[in-house]
């Protein structure tokens, strides 16, 4: 046994052996490691989201980048109740190194994927490796932590969004720029920078994370894996498909039905399963965990749909470089983190949580009735105001849901309920980005031609067109061709699915038009979002805030377990005593003959 495993268990049995109780040195060893390995993951996904174009246009796949994107989603979602299945089974601190490395083969693979279809496939390993990531570090967290005291430690992990948040767009940029860095082409290192990062976070996992696992014999739910698979990606695949294929077409009509199969088999499935199912269906017995669920759902849903046109819009609409819109995201960051520490620290106070999920859909509101006043020429300040508005109700929901789930469930089932909650709030966030993202490019042509109809731009562009200088300028050519194209009969309408290098630098007269059109279709994405987050404010006032436990679950099974020694040793002492009481006659209604 190594030096390092030797001391992890006599850490581990330290715990044990204090009822549970960690110190905050010990719980803030154990926080190093978790944050270690949601960097990892975090900073993964800001990284590869500002490089997709030019990792594209190298593997000379442009319209093939959305499987790369859908194939990471659906391994990641569908791994993250398995994850938590098998943590509540095995012990959390296995599961967690097996994520890492598993994220870490898939990265190094990326790395040197030849085309787009490699691409996916490898993306689609390293999402088998973050649904560990993300969904096993809140679990833990419900480990350690009594319920009230968890909320006061979230901002160490809000903090690792916000520095991904900030750094991710910067290196991704930086190294998708390079053309060559040690003989390897620039891009490749998106992926490949996550080998020593991802070596760092092992060691720190391997060292810190150290917490006592009763390990418990139950049958594994195979079919309920097999069943959410079948039910989830041909979902998932027409969710990110359905624009392209067209929602009514048979192929879409295929996923429906395989879609709904799969859902009535994953059912059923669970049913069978009983308390060992994937994710028991007795969770949802439960109020407050039924409710909590819903809300992740529809705070998923506005949260990565509408959040993620923000970066496109600033890029496309302000002229932010990829680097750029990563710190101009930074308001909504601050909000979020401002909001979650405050809210923190009531609720480690007070034991009580209920405001929060009211005031934080009611400021996500807020901030998109903002966002829908944008107009193409309000200044970046503008949405800026409206992003620190959707972080302040973000900080209040994100911890306060799970901490809400958690708490509505007994000290065994925290894993399973923590990643089921994360499991729904990232299928929200799925059918947002699809659904959204839909409108949004549905909304495009018809915006941009009503652009073109409106009399000041007309005459913005037939100044620009006769003006010598614009025309000799090469920063205009690109959208000069357009025009010409367009009054040969070609349609500008859907200009901007493909390549919009054409507005970069271009004159502000002939950009005009796609602007203010792009600017329209998002606006009316952001109704559609404050529309699902209005319908999250309401049911905010249905959960049943019940009140916070005030021990943690190793805690609470350590005391389980002291119960039930003692159970069973006042057991083996009436079995000792009951002979010699049994032998003694007795008369009148129980005294003993003289």
């Amino acid at each position: 046994m190594s030096r390092v495993e030797s001391k992890g268990k006599q850490q581990a049995q330290a715990i044990a052996d204090a009822g549970g109780v960690m110190t905050h040195r010990q719980i803030l060893f154990v926080i190093f490691g978790l944050m270690a390995g949601m960097f990892l993951s975090a900073l993964d996904q800001t990284i590869v989201g500002t490089s997709m174009r030019t990792i594209a246009d190298d593997l000379d796949g442009l319209s093939l980048q959305a499987w790369v994107t859908t194939a990471y989603l659906i391994t990641s979602t569908i791994a993250t109740p398995i994850y938590g299945k098998l943590s509540d089974i095995f012990g959390r601190r296995p599961l967690f190194i097996i994520a890492i490395v598993i994220f870490l083969g898939g990265s190094v693979a990326a790395g040197f994927a030849d085309s787009m279809y490699q691409l996916a496939i490898f993306r689609a390993l390293q999402g088998l490796g973050a649904g560990g990531l993300m969904a096993l570090p809140l679990a833990i967290m419900g480990d350690i932590l009594a319920p009230r005291e968890r909320a006061k430690y979230q901002g160490y992990f809000l903090a690792v969004f916000g520095i991904s948040s900030v750094i991710g767009p910067l290196i991704g940029g930086l190294l998708s720029g390079t053309p060559e860095i040690l003989f390897i082409t620039g891009w490749r290192w998106v992926f490949l920078i996550n080998a020593p990062i991802g070596l760092v976070a092992l060691a720190i996992v391997m060292r810190f994370l150290h917490i006592p696992h009763t390990r418990r014999k139950v049958r594994i739910d195979w079919w309920g894996a097999a069943t959410v698979v079948i039910a989830l990606v041909p979902l998932l695949l027409v969710a990110e498909k359905g624009r392209d294929w067209g929602w009514d077409s048979p192929l879409a009509f295929a996923c429906y039905i395989v879609g709904a199969l799969g859902i009535a088999a994953f059912i059923l499935s669970e049913k069978l399963m009983g308390d060992d199912a994937l994710i028991p269906l007795k969770l949802f017995k439960s109020r407050t965990f039924s409710m909590t669920t819903v809300l992740g759902v529809l705070v998923g849903f506005g949260m990565f749909g509408a959040m993620m046109t923000i970066p496109l819009y600033l890029q496309l609409v302000e002229g932010a470089t990829p680097t750029e819109s990563g710190f101009l995201m930074l308001p909504m960051i601050l909000g979020l983190m401002i909001s979650s520490i405050l809210s923190g620290q009531i609720i480690a106070r007070t034991g009580t949580y209920s405001v929060f999920p009211k005031t934080g859909t009611a400021l996500m509101a807020a901030g998109f009735f903002w966002l829908t006043f944008l107009t193409a020429d309000k200044p970046v300040i503008w949405i800026m105001v409206g992003m620190f508005l959707v972080g302040l109700g973000l900080g209040q929901l994100m911890q306060t849901l799970t901490i809400a789930a958690q708490n509505s469930v007994g000290p065994r089932d925290i894993g399973v309920a923590t990643s089921s909650s994360t499991f729904f709030r990232q299928i929200g966030g799925t059918l947002g980005v699809a659904v959204l993202f839909s409108v949004l490019f549905t909304e495009i042509p018809t915006k941009i031609a009503d652009a073109f109809s409106k009399l000041s731009i007309k005459d913005g562009i037939a100044a620009a067109m006769s003006d010598p200088t614009v025309l000799a300028d090469p920063k205009n050519a690109g959208i000069i061709e357009l025009y010409k194209n367009a009054a040969s009969g070609g349609s500008v309408g859907n200009a901007l699915d493909g390549d919009t290098s054409f507005l970069n630098g271009s004159d502000p007269r002939l950009a005009a038009p796609f602007l203010e059109g792009f600017n329209n279709a998002t606006v009316s994405i952001y109704w559609v979002g404050l529309g699902v987050v209005l319908v999250a404010f309401v049911l905010s006032f249905f959960l049943k805030a019940a009140p916070l436990r005030a021990k943690s679950a190793l805690q609470e099974n350590s005391d389980n377990e002291a119960a039930l020694a003692a159970q069973a040793a006042a057991a083996e002492m009436g079995a000792m005593v009951a002979p010699d009481t049994a032998s003694t006659p007795v008369v009148d209604g129980g005294a003993p003959k003289k």
